[in-house]
């Protein structure tokens, strides 16, 4: 069985800092997620100006600053991106970070990140997702905001231009996501539709939906976190703090294991108990040798280490060989 892939979404969550990202970075190689990603982007290339901001980010940073002078402090330049790149190694996680326009996918693949994942607001971006197919990378496409047609058409993008490798997310861009629109089963109809590998970028308060997803099949599973949910920005509010990243990374993996490989047998673990809690045919009184085994002389008591009650029907006429005393396994 494969292992479900986890990333924890840093974001812009470091506010411009290469040692708050650092510590994202420490915090998510702790918790044992597979992978800590970042967002590469330039506020001249990713937003106009006059953009407003969403209802959210009005609610978690000033509502006098344009979305614009927001993410300009928020970009990772070229340096920081290698130093982050560089730290990860060192902490032995995979560095991931989300590219927003043409020149950021470029350099991430200079970079040589074996994935590039797609934001959901890119992808009805064709020339971003044609470019991404080209890349011969690992694709992961979130898909918050769209409908099936628009996931299709994406991947269709993607596979006309090389992609072989595609895992579509789930996902919802609401922060925090209202636990009534998450809709988990939309996660099952993309994979029925596209064909793909198919997983969930989570918005939602908590790790439970999470958690769900990886037992509805996810492959991978996304989730922001941060350092202080206090700290100041677009997206702290919607983000696990590190103990809570390390409980979710917990949770889906013990679901991992605990979803199996779908063969209905006896575990391990349960064989031992078998003779204990089954129960074999016994003499419900006295049976003389000679007498007939009927209905009212047999019964099935605990522990199962003789003939199984499963074998009722072919007991009951038989005559018994010998005696046997009240609660005696009947033997053939």
């Amino acid at each position: 069985m494969n292992k479900i892939f986890i990333i924890a979404e840093a974001g812009v969550n470091h506010n411009g800092d290469i040692q708050t990202a650092k510590e994202l970075i420490d915090v998510a190689a702790a918790a044992e997620a597979d992978a800590v990603k970042f967002q590469t982007f330039k506020a001249d290339t990713l937003v106009c100006r006059q953009a407003p901001k969403a209802a959210y980010q009005m609610e978690t940073t000033s509502a006098e600053e344009s979305q614009f002078d927001m993410l300009k402090k928020l970009e990772l330049t070229p340096d920081m991106h290698r130093e982050l790149i560089d730290y990860c190694h060192e902490k032995n996680i995979m560095f991931l970070s989300t590219p927003f326009d043409l020149d950021s996918l470029h350099y991430l693949v200079d970079c040589g990140l074996a994935v590039i994942k797609i934001p959901s607001g890119e992808i009805t971006n064709y020339p971003l997702i044609r470019e991404a197919g080209r890349s011969g990378k690992r694709i992961i496409l979130s898909s918050g905001m769209s409908t099936i047609d628009e996931v299709r058409e994406a991947v269709a993008v993607l596979k006309e231009n090389g992609s072989t490798d595609i895992t579509v997310l789930h996902c919802n861009t609401e922060y925090p996501t209202p636990f009534s629109d998450v809709n988990l089963r939309a996660m099952q109809t993309i994979k029925e539709e596209t064909g793909v590998s198919v997983g969930y970028s989570d918005h939602t308060p908590g790790i439970e939906a999470a958690v769900a997803a990886a037992a509805l099949g996810a492959t991978v599973i996304e989730k922001h976190f941060t350092l202080d949910r206090n700290m100041k920005g677009p997206d702290h509010k919607a983000s696990l703090e590190p103990n809570e990243l390390t409980e979710m990374v917990r949770a889906v993996r013990h679901i991992e294991q605990a979803l199996g490989d779908g063969e209905k047998k006896p575990s391990a673990s349960e064989k031992k108990n078998m003779a204990v809690a089954r129960k074999s045919l016994v003499a419900k009184c006295l049976i003389k040798g000679g007498e007939m085994f009927t209905e009212e002389n047999l019964t099935a008591k605990r522990p199962g280490t003789g003939l199984s009650p499963m074998l009722w029907n072919q007991v009951i006429g038989q005559k018994a060989k010998r005696d046997f005393a009240a609660d005696e396994m009947i033997e053939l």
